[in-house]
């Protein structure tokens, strides 16, 4: 399947409320064009998982495709707040936290958060003037 090399492809859980603000905050935030989305849920989602080999089993909330590298949970996250405008990409400091400590705090959040924000009975659509920035 061949993608613009130029973006970075962020995979997200389309029915879940948390990750569908977290791209919309996203989205406003990547001032540089970096990002393009789409659903796990989705025909695309669903190929680029199994071409990087992801078991959404053990990570379904969101993913970062960087080329030929993914980059699941809380370094995705992490990796992603790098990219944004603001001082988001102070955040990165963050990976110096021991992996196994930044993924049970992204676990916890992960596993709350069709309780705390809801679920949708779709995948979102995205309205015209974003449709450009999904797969």
């Amino acid at each position: 399947m061949s993608h613009e090399v130029a973006h970075k492809i962020i995979l997200f859980d389309g029915v879940c409320n948390l990750c569908n603000s977290s791209v919309v905050f996203i989205i406003k935030r990547d001032k540089k064009d970096v990002f393009r989305f789409a659903a796990l849920q989705s025909n695309v989602g669903m190929v680029l998982v199994n071409e990087h080999g992801i078991d959404t089993s053990k990570t379904d909330s969101i993913i970062l495709i960087d080329g030929n590298r993914s980059f699941e949970k809380s370094s995705a996250a992490l990796r992603i707040a790098r990219e944004l405008s603001g001082a988001y990409p102070l955040l990165y400091g963050f990976i110096i936290v021991p992996k196994f400590i930044r993924n049970w705090v992204y676990d916890y959040i992960a596993k709350n958060r069709y309780r705390w924000y809801g679920k949708k009975e779709s995948c979102m659509i995205p309205t015209p003037e974003l449709k450009s920035k999904f797969l």
